[in-house]
């Protein structure tokens, strides 16, 4: 069933898994924002290892060969960042976990309707090869027929030979037909991760059709499409990528402290010291005007998803109005018809009263009106699940909702 295959795909979609560890690595990128600098420690040490004797003042000598007049420095330093940059560097990852979120969202409808769209043209198909069935049998009937006439002297041999291209015609699409299930079995088995389909069919039906719902009821839910509900998102990550660039322009603070042992007085004194950039030249200011211009393109980038996605609409629901036409005229005129004239054709060529050809011509009209009609339940079954991805809602639960505001 179409649930079962999707269940499959959302738990085994390979795409859809690779998703959800961009997400976890998100997590993970928020609590690296998070975290404050490290401190340092430098160890220095000073005259020692020299090439030569110094001479004192008093006649004695020392050498620096060695370790007899060094001095040794532990300096512990620690980065203090000044202008709330870790906060903010943590509201910018935070926000690009968000927006790896709506991205999983969208790879999940993504996948639903992939799978949804590789079931409806797998049961398409399940129906044609009904049909095909079928006409082979009507054919081979058809044949057999006329085969008998033409023993009996009733008909020339040229229709016997007629209905034997007909039918091989007929057999060469039904095998036709036998590739393409075979192959659509393994497409939609591909969705949740297999290389084949151990499935026989799918079970489901074309011929459910259902009430339009109006145009306006459903453009007023397109702001629920993730590719348009994300650049909410998308803007509050820019502006906080702003905020972060901007606290840039203030350097950091580091301070340092430790001890300096001095060997020549067998002393230990404490050092101090502080360091701090001066942005004469520097202030970040190329980096702000980037982050600033990313936030006005992200404005023009929403407008632009928002009239793509309306335009988009408003041409999915025209061809799910023209499918949803053609499947009433077809089922309910067409049909009946072509059925109609299709069994008077066959009566009358059985009594004389038609040539095979007037048989054979209806018989394909037929077979084309069946045809087109399967066709047509796949365009308007795809075009409904076009519309359900655009929106992020199912179209039956809307009509639902309004037949219940009706009552």
């Amino acid at each position: 069933t179409l649930n079962q295959a999707l269940s499959l795909a959302l738990m085994h979609n390979p795409e859809l898994a690779a998703s959800t560890w961009d997400v976890r690595s998100g997590e993970a990128r928020i609590i690296q924002a998070g975290l404050f600098p490290n401190p340092e420690i430098d160890v220095e040490v000073e005259n020692f290892g020299g090439s030569r004797e110094v001479e004192n003042p008093d006649g004695t000598s020392d050498s620096l060969k060695r370790f007899d007049e060094y001095e040794g420095t532990v300096l512990l330093s620690q980065l203090f960042e000044v202008g709330g940059k870790r906060s903010k560097r943590k509201q910018v990852a935070t926000r690009d976990h968000d927006l790896l979120g709506w991205d999983f969202e969208t790879k999940r409808l993504d996948t639903i309707t992939e799978v949804t769209n590789a079931f409806i043209d797998l049961l398409g198909l399940q129906e044609r090869m009904v049909l095909t069935n079928n006409l082979v049998d009507l054919s081979q009937d058809i044949f057999n027929t006329v085969s008998e006439r033409v023993k009996a002297g009733k008909v020339s041999p040229v229709e016997e030979t007629r209905a034997q291209i007909a039918l091989s015609t007929i057999q060469i699409e039904q095998e036709r037909v036998k590739r393409e299930l075979e192959a659509g079995r393994k497409r939609l088995a591909a969705t949740w991760g297999s290389n084949t389909s151990s499935f026989r069919k799918v079970a489901g039906t074309l011929e459910t059709i259902t009430t339009l719902p109006p145009y306006e009821s459903l453009i007023t839910r397109i702001s629920q499409n993730p590719d348009i509900a994300r650049w909410d998102t998308e803007l509050e990550q820019r502006e906080a990528s702003l905020r972060l660039e901007k606290a840039q322009r203030f350097p950091d603070l580091t301070i340092a402290g430790g001890v300096r042992y001095l060997d020549e007085s067998n002393d230990q004194v404490y050092v101090m010291g502080m360091s701090l950039p001066l942005p004469f030249f520097n202030r970040n200011q190329g980096a702000i005007g980037e982050a600033s211009n990313n936030l006005q393109k992200a404005q023009n980038e929403r407008t632009a998803a928002e009239v793509n996605a309306i335009a988009t609409l408003d041409e999915v629901y025209q061809t799910l109005l023209s499918a949803h036409n053609e499947v009433t005229i077809l089922r309910d005129t067409i049909l009946p018809g072509a059925e109609s004239a299709f069994n008077a054709s066959n009566e009358g060529y059985l009594e004389g009263k038609f040539s095979y050809l007037d048989v054979l011509d209806v018989q394909r009209s037929l077979f084309d009106a069946e045809d087109t009609y399967i066709n047509s339940l796949v365009a308007y079954h795809k075009a409904l699940t076009s519309i359900e991805r655009l929106i992020g809602e199912d179209l039956t639960t809307i009509a639902a909702t309004q037949t219940n505001e009706k009552e």
